[in-house]
């Protein structure tokens, strides 16, 4: 249980400990205020079952809602399976295909065991918004929607961006962060988190909060991580993820591939890797091949434990790093640097250009052990000397 803040002072202090590493608070003073109740607050997190594996990028909020459990507080761990049938239209330029209740019921399944990797058990308390969204009638939800304006709807970013580009914008997006935010009323959350996409969701359910007599949640907005694409945020669909139960060897391997350009915000965001540390990998202190290395073993040793973190570093190094391909792989000859999706259905490794590509963006694909997320990679006789893919396809590459 938390123990009651005996000052203002005190709340600040602990407030701002727990605000390390946010992109921004709305706001820090509410924030205060609440943790001087002196009782647990009400923390909800938000995840629509759109995939059926949670990643590196979900565990960024996942940790610091973890940081609020070791004071004592409350996670409400919130299962979108009702919004996840509208599909959430942030950060798309077009309507997402809803899911079919079958998939959302498999994907919530496997969501609520991976974040218990992260968050402790005893201290979340697991909710799906179809518990009161189904028992909505269309008076009640019209009476909902009647709180917030259009044109404080349209002053989301994607919606102004869809309509500017003459893109389809369809009344049920509309409805999406009306409904999320109704989900902080039906909770009665104090803190929201979310990556900072989600901002404008999360405000909504302030708006709705006052409207329905409660004080309104704080928002706290934690930053997006960047895929193994070095571009893009982490996405399963985008296929530059590293999952949570990933295999050992695998995301041993996927992290070795993270461009070096990332590696900093890595260590800042996944670890909690000293200052020094983090100070030699920025600098060159400390080798990038090191600094990977490192980076790896943490990170597998946190989600599999110290001999798994053992056994995949010894497979990475034996062969990527040792170059112990098995005698019997085939030799192919090119004459010229070729489309890598191309190399891959003339060595007859896949059966179509489309196949290699879902290979490609799935991250089943590695030259000369480094994993390639790029369908436009050229593979380069005399550069490039070994292509895998899976665990299966093997050949070596002669000009």
């Amino acid at each position: 249980m938390t123990k009651r803040i005996a000052n203002d002072n005190q709340a600040k202090e602990q407030a701002a400990a727990l605000t390390r590493g946010t992109v921004e608070v709305i706001s820090p003073a509410e924030l205060a205020a609440k943790l001087a109740l002196g009782r647990p607050l009400r923390i909800k997190l938000g995840m629509d079952p759109t995939a059926p594996d949670l990643h590196l990028g979900h565990s960024v909020t996942l940790k610091k809602l973890r940081e609020f459990q070791d004071a004592g507080h409350t996670v409400i761990f919130l299962v979108g399976d009702f919004t996840a049938m509208i599909g959430d239209p942030t950060g798309r330029s077009e309507t997402r295909k809803p899911l079919s209740r079958a998939e959302i019921e498999r994907n919530a399944d496997t969501y609520r065991e991976q974040a218990y990797k992260i968050l402790d058990r005893e201290l979340t308390e697991v909710r799906f918004n179809s518990e009161w969204m189904n028992g909505l009638n269309i008076a009640e939800l019209i009476k909902i929607a009647a709180t917030l304006s259009v044109a404080r709807l349209l002053e989301r970013d994607d919606f102004e961006k869809r309509l500017a580009a003459e893109e389809p914008l369809f009344l049920h997006e509309l409805l999406y962060p009306v409904i999320q935010g109704y989900d902080s009323v039906a909770l009665k959350a104090d803190l929201e988190i979310g990556g900072t996409d989600q901002k404008f969701n999360m405000l909504v359910g302030r708006d709705l909060q006052r409207h329905f007599g409660q004080d309104p949640q704080a928002v706290m907005t934690m930053p997006l991580l960047e895929g193994l694409d070095g571009v893009r945020k982490m996405s399963k669909s985008l296929g530059n993820y590293v999952g949570l139960t990933d295999k050992p060897e695998d995301m041993y391997g996927k992290l070795m591939s993270v461009p070096d350009k990332l590696m900093v915000r890595y260590y800042e965001l996944l670890t909690t890797a000293a200052a020094e540390e983090i100070a030699a990998v920025k600098s060159g202190g400390m080798h990038p091949m090191e600094a990977k290395k490192r980076l790896a073993r943490t990170l597998v040793t946190e989600y599999h434990g110290t001999p798994a973190a053992t056994r995949a570093e010894e497979y990475f190094e034996s062969k990527h790093q040792r170059r112990e391909i098995p005698a019997s792989a085939p030799v192919y000859r090119i004459a010229e640097d070729l489309w890598i999706c191309e190399l891959m259905k003339q060595l007859q490794f896949t059966p179509s250009t489309s196949e290699a590509r879902r290979l490609v963006s799935q991250g089943a694909v590695r030259v000369d052990g480094h994993t390639i997320t790029d369908v436009n990679f050229r593979f380069v006789p005399g550069e490039h000397k070994v292509l895998e893919v899976g665990k299966r396809r093997v050949a070596r590459i002669e000009p």
